[in-house]
């Protein structure tokens, strides 16, 4: 996002601020010593380049490469990944260039800030011309090194989060840039939680009104369901590890777009959505899979017309 010039010290940031706390806990989490040592490195680094700069909503610039690593902590990315994140903008925003961050974090590093910097970079004349080469170009990127879309995403995340300093045409733009190009991608890599974080994300921002009633209806028909569902997780849970099924099973609410989109793809109201509320159970096989279905089966009874079975019958879309 754009800065501006800042006449408060970047000293006011620093190792003791709350969110450098609450990263370097996360990072402790799964990093060794050494590693962190090296992130230190480059939240310094970083830090001292952006010295000076604020984001429009008034805060250090610092915080939002530091946030969108924090992001990357959560998948506990190595701790290469993280180091990029924190200094992902300073080969395009400072004086430090690619050749600098070689000599000083390795090749590695380096490569991944020029690549997250290389996306930054890309400008179209037309919708659909950035549709397609943006696409082109992530796919790209992801065959040389799929950590640059990664850090790309939450760098994306971040910005989605922290957007309302935007005027409006600029914030309508970046939330479907979202919805069509970086969400999916988020899905297509498997990261379903950041894939439902960049579709809500986008969503508030392209349609607040349409996101605000959907979010209060599913509110309204939560009622005690949290509990219900907690109920029908164990429930499922004792009887597949008592019949000897080694299972992951969690309950789950629908985010918002994806009741959006399947409202828009059933051409029905709210209120004739079956799924929003249900039960997600993880196998080890195919086999499994089907045993566990035939467990649930006797426990209870199917929706005549409902059970659709998509390991035979696969969606179009491979699904």
């Amino acid at each position: 996002m754009d800065k501006k010039p800042n006449n408060k010290s970047s000293d006011e940031f620093n190792t003791s601020s709350k969110i450098y706390i609450d990263f370097k806990k996360k990072l402790q989490k799964y990093l060794n010593p050494y590693q962190i040592k090296k992130i230190e490195k480059a939240f310094n680094t970083a830090r001292i380049a952006h010295k000076g700069q604020l984001r429009k909503s008034g805060e250090e610039y610092i915080h939002h490469p530091l946030s969108a690593a924090s992001i990357l902590a959560d998948f506990h990315l190595d701790h290469e990944s993280i180091m990029a994140a924190i200094l992902h903008d300073v080969i395009e925003d400072t004086e430090i260039e690619k050749d600098n961050l070689k000599n000083t974090f390795g090749v590695k590093v380096a490569e991944l800030v020029d690549g997250v910097s290389k996306l930054d970079k890309l400008s179209f004349s037309t919708k659909e011309e950035a549709d397609a080469a943006n696409l082109r170009k992530m796919i790209m990127a992801m065959s040389q090194d799929i950590r640059v879309i990664l850090i790309k995403l939450a760098d994306r995340r971040h910005n989605l989060e922290t957007i309302s300093s935007l005027n409006f045409k600029q914030r309508k733009k970046i939330g479907r840039e979202t919805l069509e190009i970086f969400a999916p991608i988020a899905l297509r890599l498997g990261i379903h939680s950041l894939n439902k974080e960049l579709e809500d994300l986008a969503f508030e921002t392209v349609y607040p009104l349409r996101f605000k009633t959907l979010q209060n209806e599913i509110k309204k028909s939560r009622g005690n369901r949290h509990e219900l569902m907690g109920k029908i997780r164990k429930v499922i849970e004792v009887k597949l590890k008592n019949e000897g099924l080694d299972t992951e099973v969690s309950a789950r609410e629908k985010h918002v777009y994806g009741l959006y989109k399947k409202m828009k793809l059933k051409e029905v109201n709210f209120s004739r959505i079956n799924d929003i509320f249900g039960v997600r159970i993880i196998v080890a096989s195919t086999d499994d899979c089907y045993r566990s279905l035939g467990i649930i089966h006797n426990l209870y009874t199917p929706v005549p017309g409902r059970f659709k079975d998509y390991i035979s019958i696969p969606k179009s879309n491979g699904y």
